[in-house]
């Protein structure tokens, strides 16, 4: 965070200085874990239902914490505010506003937002020093937080915006406002709060409606939903995609036997490029047009944008990560979320990498969906069957999944309905061959225990 005194903090706040004296001053970045505190930084206490932040500010302190953000005077120096995570967003919002040789790119969509984040952050990164830390800190906690780390030094801050209603995304505008705007999907995620994917693109779009007139939309071309935001901006609008009517495009895609895209990339001054993608995925060719739209508007050649997409990786955890075991088993493990999006694209990346192998999809519960779930998880295990996934493993309250497969009358698959992650473990492990490709995906719902099984299971046969 830029530098402040905690007296400047209350008044942005509407807060209370106490236990200081007006010279105290935040040099360090804003925390609300109490371990990751560094010392001149800014601790945020808030008062949970099982942990209270407040109990903690004698730690923080001793730890080098410049001050205390919290309801309540803890005796330690600080801010005592109303509502501190209303107090965050001012925060943040001033400290945006201070900053105004700073780019803000936000970006939205139904699935891919922190991996597109995480391409963007890389890209830039090359331009100057930019802020997109890993992980979804999408919502209206995680977004402040991330404002607060742009510095005078920072250029570029990357911002990923979820929503799970309308007004949600103009909330996280309200607070730092983007000059650049990316929407990559509308889909079926969290369409049990929004009631239709209707009802999600008018969510989404309230993005493209807070940008500035000097500002960038970046739309993809391939999503009716998508490009039809076009006519709610005052900014210049930027298409990317497959499509002809794409100005930042992709064509002749082509994968790799690891499911990895090579495509050339066609800028809107009618340059191109060649680009070989290192993350596996049909679907990260529209991820990292979102991030090449983004670069050229930051002044990247294209060539360099082609160059930088090349060495883009996974930063955050559990999304698309391949490794491969010793026994020649192939493990994607994609288990931080789903969405039957999501979940299609994934299937889709098990299907390409597992040509001429035997493939396997453990799929847990896509949470969210409402009046949609039952048909969500019935169309991800027809897609799943339409594929010739050789085993399905639905686990819990995913069996719907089966139900979908079933209805596939000439798939050979074999189904298995796994009662809890236990049962999913001891099902793939106890079939599992050298050549296997094996899928796992879920909402949150401990299906990561899957892939961390697998991931022992493969670290007990190298050895210490």
């Amino acid at each position: 965070m830029i530098r402040m005194t905690l007296d400047e903090i209350a008044a942005v706040t509407g807060g209370r200085l106490v236990n200081a004296g007006p010279d105290a001053t935040v040099t360090g970045p804003v925390e609300y874990d109490s371990r990751a505190l560094l010392p001149g930084g800014l601790f945020v206490a808030f008062a949970g239902e099982k942990v209270d932040g407040h109990d903690y500010a004698a730690k923080a302190v001793a730890a080098g914490a410049a001050g205390v953000l919290g309801s309540r005077d803890t005796g330690r120096p600080g801010v005592v505010v109303d509502d501190p995570l209303a107090a965050l967003a001012k925060l943040a919002h001033v400290v945006v506003g201070r900053l105004p040789e700073l780019t803000v790119v936000g970006l939205t969509g139904s699935s891919g937002k922190t991996t597109t984040k995480d391409y963007i952050g890389q890209v830039l990164a090359r331009l100057g020093s930019t802020v997109a830390p890993a992980g979804s800190l999408n919502n209206e906690l995680g977004f402040p937080y991330t404002v607060l780390k742009a510095t005078p030094e920072t250029r570029f801050l990357v911002l990923e915006m979820g929503a799970r209603g309308i007004g949600h995304i103009a909330y996280l505008a309200g607070i730092a406002a983007p000059r650049i705007g990316v929407v990559l999907n509308v889909g079926a995620a969290h369409i049990g709060e929004f009631g239709s994917v209707e009802g999600t693109a008018r969510a989404k779009g309230e993005l493209v409606e807070s940008l500035p007139a000097d500002g960038l939309a970046v739309l993809n071309a391939d999503d009716e939903l998508v490009s039809a935001m076009a006519s709610r901006t005052k900014a210049r609008v930027v298409f990317t995609g497959e499509s002809e009517r794409a100005d930042v495009r992709a064509t002749d895609v082509r994968l790799d036997e690891r499911g990895r895209a090579a495509y050339t990339l066609v800028a809107p001054d009618g340059g191109s490029a060649p680009v070989r993608l290192a993350v596996t995925g049909r679907h990260q060719v529209a991820n990292t047009l979102a991030a090449a739209a983004v670069a050229l508007e930051a002044g990247m050649p294209v060539e360099a944008v082609a160059d930088a997409l090349g060495e883009v990786g996974i930063v955050s955890s559990r999304r698309m990560d391949v490794f491969d075991r010793p026994d020649g088993v192939t493990v994607i493990d994609d288990s931080y979320n789903a969405n039957p999006s999501s979940t299609a694209a994934a299937l889709r990346a098990l299907a390409a990498m597992g040509e001429g192998r035997r493939t396997v999809a453990v799929l847990g519960y896509m949470a969210e969906l409402g009046e949609y779930e039952q048909s969500g998880h019935r169309d991800v295990g027809r897609l799943a069957a339409e594929l010739g996934v050789d085993r399905l493993v639905a686990v819990a309250e995913a069996a719907p999944v089966l139900d979908g497969a079933a209805g596939v009358q000439d798939w050979k698959g074999e189904p298995i309905a796994a009662a809890d992650q236990a049962a999913a473990i001891a099902a793939v492990l106890g079939d599992l061959r050298p050549g296997d490709v094996v899928l796992v995906k879920g909402s949150r719902y401990r299906t990561w225990e899957v892939a961390d099984a697998l991931r022992a299971e493969a670290a007990e046969e190298v050895g210490p």
